[in-house]
């Protein structure tokens, strides 16, 4: 069985054992977040498509670890001007991994 959930403004394919990393998440280290915005469920010769959620859907996770990403470098620069502008970012991540899926 696998969902689609949303979560940070993406969109992820998600499966029961599956780790990956979203935007941060405001929750502790080792707990049990649940995700309700499942856009749709399928596996087993079913499809089930919200519209645009499937009300009463949820899909259990547990936090892994909380983290940085890597640095981005975000340069600008004219040629033949005096112009040159660097930024760095580093986006903040939450690792989980999806423990069920309750449709």
């Amino acid at each position: 069985m696998y969902a689609v959930i949303k979560t940070g403004g993406k969109q992820y394919k998600v499966a029961e054992g599956d780790v990956l990393k979203v935007e941060k998440l405001n929750a502790e280290v080792e707990s049990t977040v649940e995700l309700t915005d499942v856009l749709m469920i399928g596996g087993d010769g079913t499809l089930k498509i919200g519209t645009p959620k499937i009300d009463g859907a949820s899909v259990s996770a547990e936090i892994l670890s909380q983290g940085k990403g890597p640095k981005v470098i975000n340069f600008k620069y004219k040629p033949k001007k005096a112009t040159r502008r660097k930024k760095g970012h580093r986006q903040f991540y939450t690792e989980i991994k999806i423990v069920a899926i309750k449709a």
